[in-house]
């Protein structure tokens, strides 16, 4: 069965399989003994730092093994802000990072804290200048990814890093998705990283720290890992997991031009072979690995079960598809389309004849969904235009009301105007997505009793 959700959690790599079983039977012991078995696991943790910030680009006292990437981000952020809140109690973040740096921004606000979330364009990445305007005198940290985990574009990391250092404010680098593909620009002053995204054991995470960044431990004080990851350490998984940093890094030069081949392939095949889809994320500037696609009048859960159903593992960012019933908040920021969302993340040794079999069922499973939902192959014009009509979608999700505008549209003149009343979230994203894709305008929402009108306007 194709698994292409390598961005979730990679495959477990085989050099891991294979540390991780060495190690369960010689790190056993506490590390921090003086006997021989302590000794021996010490000597084991020692050779995982060191492997470990040579790939980061490091010096091994600066990093520490979390519990995990989360963990990771959340003692970055709350150390360097604490360290650093003689400044102030500004952060600055893009509107595009993880979930575990919202999570922090939002404790950080709770507590009193700042915070200023910059822009994002179309394809996902920050401009370097809005960056910069986003820093101020009592700015504590910054944060930016290096690349996204959604949509696969790169960020311009060292250029934002430049500005950084020149207004004198750290920058925490998230580097989850890329690290295992390469190192992260020199500039940065705190950075994180999970195992379990380049084909390591699940439960560690990196948080580099360099020297000279202010930083104070959160929470209470622990005696490992320089007082920054309290707990006892996991031996067995993170030196499988410094051992397969080390294994993907060996392999990724020529696994990424690999990859990247077939995911140009799937780019292209499926804006051909797919009507209404719109391929989101920068073309160029992304990771090999990754491409997200959204479909307009398709239920993304409904979509992710039929290719299930035909063995296909991928991932989406629809609202359909969440608990929170909310979009994807970096679809959102993006300003594309949601409903309908792919997001194919292939691993390494991804065979090109899955690939070829995979694009081959997409359009099949996207007809079928857009048939069972009703959804119109094209707006029939009336004899008998009317001059504005009114779409009542509330209580119904996502793709419907898109599909009730689009059945309708055609009914109106020319000129005149579709008012959609709808209290889906997805719906604030999607109907400006569908007047872009369709060509017509949309014109904003407006206040309604029960959710909101969403106005467009018919330009052909």
């Amino acid at each position: 069965m194709p698994y292409f959700d390598a961005a979730s959690a990679a495959p477990l790599h085989p050099v891991a399989r294979q540390a991780l079983l060495a190690a369960l039977d010689e790190g056993w012991a506490d590390p921090a003994r003086l006997y021989r078995e302590g000794r021996r696991a010490r000597l084991l943790l020692d050779a995982a730092r060191e492997a470990a910030a040579e790939a980061v680009g490091c010096r091994p006292d600066e990093l520490v093994f979390t519990s995990s990437g989360t963990t990771a981000v959340h003692a970055g952020i709350a150390g360097a802000l604490s360290g650093r809140r003689r400044v102030g109690r500004h952060l600055a973040h893009s509107a595009v990072e993880h979930s575990s740096v919202l999570h922090s921004a939002a404790a950080h606000e709770a507590a009193g804290g700042s915070c200023t979330e910059v822009p994002v364009d179309r394809f996902g990445a920050v401009d370097p200048a809005a960056y910069a305007a986003a820093l101020r005198a009592d700015t504590a940290l910054a944060c930016l990814q290096s690349a996204n985990h959604e949509v696969g574009t790169e960020q311009p990391v060292a250029e934002v890093a430049a500005l950084c250092a020149e207004a004198g404010v750290p920058l925490l680098v998230d580097a989850a998705q890329s690290l295992g593909w390469g190192p992260v620009p020199a500039g940065w002053s705190l950075l994180t990283a999970s195992a379990h995204k380049w084909g390591g054991p699940a439960g560690v995470g990196l948080l580099a720290v360099r020297k000279g960044t202010r930083f104070s431990p959160q929470g209470p004080a622990g005696e490992r890992e320089s007082g920054r990851a309290p707990g006892f350490e996991n031996l067995p998984a993170i030196v499988a997991a410094a051992a397969s940093l080390r294994a993907v890094r060996d392999e990724a030069a020529a696994e990424a031009v690999r990859l990247r081949a077939l995911v140009d392939r799937i780019r292209g095949v499926v804006a051909e072979r797919v009507p209404d889809v719109e391929v989101v994320g920068d073309p160029v500037r992304r990771l090999p690995h990754l491409v997200t696609f959204s479909c307009l009048y398709v239920d993304g859960e409904t979509l992710l079960h039929e290719l299930d159903r035909r063995d296909f593992s991928v991932s989406s960012g629809s609202s359909c598809t969440s608990s929170t019933l909310t979009p994807s908040h970096v679809l959102k920021a993006m300003g594309v389309l949601s409903e309908g969302n792919v997001r194919v993340s292939l691993p390494p040794g991804t065979a090109g004849a899955d690939v070829d079999r995979f694009l081959e069922v997409l359009p099949e499973v996207v007809a079928e969904v857009r048939e069972r939902l009703g959804a119109p192959v094209s707006a029939p014009s009336s004899p008998a235009p009317a001059a504005s009509l009114v779409v009542d979608a509330l209580g119904r999700r996502c793709p419907i009301p898109v599909i009730e505008l689009a059945k309708v549209i055609g009914e109106v003149a020319v000129g005149a105007t579709v008012t959609v009343l709808a209290d889906d979230e997805a719906a604030r994203l999607d109907i400006p997505a569908w007047c872009e894709m369709r060509g017509q305008e949309y014109v904003g929402e407006e206040p309604a009793d029960r959710g909101s009108a969403y106005v467009v306007r018919r330009l052909s």
